[in-house]
């Protein structure tokens, strides 16, 4: 009577053989998604295809660390992980340790990846970033001989300032040997001591652009002792040489721009520095000229010949008071003369005598005022306006009043 085996050591020994083979502990499945599934606990479950089977998958929520992207229905990915039986169910399936995303997927996660490595190397740090030479006199350019890319890079820079010298390092920016013909293009330029260097070419595809997303290109650019403008493809488009290099322009035209002085806008510049700084001149020497005028008045102020000119103002304004005070005082005095001389006038016996009065006075040249005073006979002097009479008392009278 043969054997017979239950369910569980059928699964058992299954799974010890997916166990024992060593290819199925680290295989990489690619396949489209499908019934993609995010657990609240975590974990990932989906289902692995191509157009005639498909494959139960499950990515643990310890493994998720290896996932850099949603997963969606329908896409292309490679799963890195070991095919094992789930005992209880009796069904094989996939357990996914890293996904990423196929073709052009995959690059994408190459780039995220070599972009978050040199990030944490500090190859994107602001601080080594090195100023564009504001006046360049040769320029440097690492890209295709021919195409678009160079024919606008020359016209511009040529159209800016015609004096600018362009040395073109022919490249290949395209394929499996466009990285060491950049790395070689950037050494070549930064030996020739040019200026400043262009490392660029015209826009495509992520794979077209590849060359500018590999570390050594990157590690060229950063390293490299000249200034670095980075114009790979459309302004879309970004690399990491755009985020190694010192600038980045959105495209080869304007990278041209950035890197070569427009001659007229300098020169325009130059017109107006000069007439800034005749305008100043001119403001400066009118100040130092009212200057000189306000120092040359202190000066003359403050000679002995401004101090006696100042003295001998002052000594005519004192003159001038002096003589304005003499004449107000000689007013005064002339009108109290005049006024006493009225006075006088009043009382003089002169003018007495000129109205009809006279003067008596004796023989001793008293002044005879009163009748008792004079006796008959005696000689009287009597002075009248005109004259003198001389008289004798013959008799008197008393007149009482």
């Amino acid at each position: 009577m043969k054997h017979v085996y239950s369910v569980t050591q059928v699964n058992s020994y299954i799974r010890n053989m997916f166990t024992q083979d060593f290819m199925m502990q680290s295989i990489r499945i690619r396949g489209e998604v499908s019934n993609c599934k995010y657990h609240s606990s975590g974990h990932i479950y989906f289902t692995l295809k191509d157009g005639r089977a498909a494959m139960t998958c499950v990515m643990f929520a310890g493994s998720r660390s290896g996932l850099a992207f949603r997963m969606q229905e329908g896409q292309q990915v490679i799963v890195d992980g070991s095919v094992d039986v789930y005992e209880r169910d009796g069904r094989y399936q996939l357990y996914a340790r890293e996904i990423t995303r196929d073709g052009v997927g995959f690059l994408y996660e190459q780039f995220e990846k070599l972009k978050t490595e040199l990030e944490e190397l500090g190859m994107f740090a602001p601080e080594y970033k090195r100023p564009i030479p504001r006046y360049a006199r040769t320029l440097g350019v690492v890209t295709a001989p021919t195409g678009a890319a160079v024919r606008d890079i020359i016209q511009i820079a040529s159209r800016r300032n015609a004096g600018v010298q362009i040395i073109l390092y022919p490249a290949i920016v395209q394929g499996e040997q466009a990285a060491a013909s950049i790395i070689r293009g950037v050494r070549a330029l930064a030996a020739f001591s040019v200026d400043v260097i262009i490392v660029g070419r015209g826009g495509g595809s992520i794979e077209d652009l590849w060359a500018f997303n590999e570390r050594e290109v990157a590690q060229a650019i950063f390293d490299c002792p000249i200034p670095v403008i980075s114009a790979v493809g459309h302004e879309t488009d970004t690399t990491i040489a755009d985020l190694v290099a010192d600038l980045r322009a959105p495209t080869p035209s304007a990278a041209a721009e950035l890197a070569v002085w427009e001659l007229s806008a300098v020169e325009d510049k130059m017109e107006e520095y000069a007439a800034a700084l005749l305008r100043a001149m001119l403001d400066r020497c009118a100040r130092y000229r009212s200057r000189a005028q306000t120092m040359g008045a202190l000066l003359r102020a403050g000679s002995p010949a401004g101090r006696l000119k100042q003295n001998r103002m002052y000594v005519l304004r004192l003159e001038e008071r002096l003589q304005a005070a003499m004449r107000e005082k000689l007013g005064r005095a002339r009108h109290r003369f005049a006024l006493t001389t009225e006075k006088l006038r009043g009382l003089s016996p002169l003018d007495k005598l000129s109205q009809g009065f006279s003067w008596v006075m004796d023989e001793a040249g008293r002044g005879v005022s009163d009748v008792e005073l004079v006796e008959p006979g005696r000689l009287l002097t009597i002075h009248m306006k005109n004259g003198i009479v001389r008289a004798r008392a013959e008799e008197k009278e008393k007149v009482i009043r």
